[in-house]
């Protein structure tokens, strides 16, 4: 149903009590893409079915590329996000996108509101092992805070000093969901699993010695942790963790709304 007589047709029938708005609203889960150009098609829906709006990946596309998405994308959206932007693209955006924000740690541009308050409950704790591993977390982290959660920070707390770890103790008791990010051999997940009482969400990044095979070596550490309730994603992709992580807090939310219903 993409067409302006279809969707007249739905709108006609909810008026008239034809057709429930839940079912109308399944309906319209997958209207609406816009194309740009030859290149793209915007995914206009997707937070309607997901929960999450669609997030422009950056390398391979060409800052006009990257400018005429964002544009078409913040006339249906508060925030509008690009990851893995580096700073060369970014200043070549400038010109480009008005309103353009940068956070040059986590690699991302976002069109986004000054100031964005949590809009769910819990928190989501973000750990690194190393400042090494910055990047990364940093980009779980405005992932997370550009949509919506409220995220707490912890860097630099990893196994080859535990005591920086043990001594902060009471974020990794606070927290609703734990983002743990390391590098080199990838320990940091397990211990901080056999501490937490809450998911924990484990990136291995590509930061290590020859040995560590651009991070498949921490990889494997946490697929194969003893720890139990840990999650892994793939290497470097501190996006997937904040979304996944985000994906737990929103149908935990769901849950209680339901149950406070009922």
């Amino acid at each position: 149903m993409t067409d302006e007589k279809s969707l007249r047709s739905l709108l006609e029938a909810v008026a008239n009590g034809k057709v429930t708005p839940d079912v109308a609203l399944d309906s319209l889960k997958d209207l609406a893409y816009e194309s740009v150009g030859e290149f793209a098609k915007i995914d206009h829906h997707r937070q309607l079915r997901t929960g999450f709006p669609e997030v422009i990946w950056g390398p391979g596309k060409t800052p006009e590329q990257i400018a005429q998405i964002m544009e078409v994308m913040r006339l249906r959206n508060p925030v509008v996000m690009a990851t893995r932007i580096e700073s060369a693209v970014y200043t070549a955006l400038q010109s480009k996108v008005s309103g353009l924000r940068y956070y040059e740690s986590a690699r991302i541009c976002a069109i986004a509101p000054p100031t964005i308050e949590p809009q769910f409950c819990g928190e989501i704790g973000i750990l690194s092992a190393g400042t090494a591993d910055l990047p990364v977390a940093e980009e779980a982290a405005v992932t997370a805070e550009l949509s919506g959660f409220r995220v707490q920070r912890l860097w630099d707390v990893g196994v080859a000093g535990i005591h920086r770890l043990l001594s902060n103790r009471h974020l990794i008791e606070s927290a609703s969901v734990l983002i743990v990010v390391a590098g080199m051999e990838g320990a940091l997940p397990s211990v901080v699993a056999g501490l937490a009482s809450c998911p924990v969400i484990a990136v291995p990044t590509s930061i290590g010695y020859g040995a560590s095979f651009g991070g498949l070596a921490p990889l494997l550490t946490m697929l194969n942790s003893c720890a139990a309730g840990v999650g892994v994603v793939n290497i470097d992709n501190g996006f997937g963790a904040a979304v996944l992580a985000g994906q737990i807090l929103r149908t935990a939310e769901k849950l209680r709304l339901a149950s406070a219903a009922s």
